[in-house]
């Protein structure tokens, strides 16, 4: 495969509890910090132990053991801890993590997905084996909706008779190995009565493009995210596009980085679009373009 395709991903590995390292991807922090004097949230999440002041905005700070089932940092071990700054859907987001490790480059290939046993309310989205250390990569989409529901609510987005009939009359796949983002991106669909097929990794979504070529009814419009363990969004436009076999679809790339390298590199790969997660209106409107070239 052309290294065109290939990216790598430099990830921040840090500790909640315990010795079990957890990471990020680096793309979404913003800066790293050392505890500082919060301000207080009345009637917020428990796991919302307030706001700390960057560039001088009021960001909302999380302690991420007590988000995920562990038990919150104390205060003592608060004086030691850092705050992860990140920017994830739009949005600055702190995070209080135990300690602050290092920070690695890897593949997205050599990310392994959670074993199924994990159950679907489980934080991870990926395992990565850094010189013997299972490193568990963070859902942090999953983890935000669990300290903010009302994240999870579907946009009310306004299709004409015709835009839904011609949505409805496509095959649509999408795909993303975040759980919350597949509910977002399926109740958009589910409200509209428009079909489609989803999965969770950038593998079963080659294979679904393949297998309904073969069947004579290939796919019209592909959404997919961009970080994925396995094959990732960006490895995923790039096979599609190689292929001369099979017919191309509107591919739609989604990452939820504000990160104009990310979409940049998303259009090099061969997508159609790239977008920050997530918008309804954004993302129907993306689908109605791509349905203009599948006519």
């Amino acid at each position: 495969m052309s290294s065109k395709a290939k990216q790598t991903q430099k990830l921040l590995l840090f500790r909640l509890s315990g010795e079990r390292l957890f990471g990020i991807g680096t793309l979404k922090i913003r800066e790293i910090l050392p505890f500082m004097r919060l301000t207080k949230l009345p009637h917020s999440h428990h796991a919302v132990i307030g706001t700390a002041t960057f560039r001088g905005s009021a960001v909302p700070v999380i302690d991420m053991a007590a988000a995920v089932g562990y038990p919150p940092l104390t205060q003592e071990e608060r004086e030691k801890a850092s705050i992860i700054v990140t920017d994830i859907q739009r949005q600055e987001i702190g995070f209080l993590v135990r300690s602050v490790q290092q920070i690695i480059e890897t593949d997205w290939k050599s990310v392994m997905p959670p074993p199924k046993a994990l159950g679907s309310k489980a934080f991870i989205t990926g395992l990565l084996d850094v010189e013997g250390d299972i490193i568990q990569l963070l859902d942090v989409e999953l983890l935000l909706a669990k300290v903010y529901p009302e994240s999870l609510d579907t946009q009310e987005v306004v299709l004409t008779d015709v835009q839904s009939e011609t949505l409805k009359s496509l095959n649509i796949l999408m795909v993303d190995d975040s759980q919350v983002a597949r509910k977002q991106l399926s109740d958009v669909l589910d409200s509209k009565d428009i079909p489609y097929q989803v999965t969770s990794n950038g593998d079963d979504a080659l294979q679904i493009l393949l297998r309904d070529h073969e069947l004579g009814r290939p796919t019209d419009i592909l959404v997919s995210d961009i970080e994925m363990p396995g094959l990732d969004g960006y490895e995923l436009a790039f096979n599609v596009r190689d292929n001369s076999a099979l017919k191309q679809p509107y591919i739609i790339l989604h990452t939820s980085l504000n990160s104009e390298m990310s979409l940049s590199y998303a259009n090099q790969v061969g997508a159609n679009e790239a977008l920050t997660k997530f918008d309804a209106e954004e993302l129907l409107q993306a689908m109605l373009r791509g349905a203009e070239q599948a006519r």
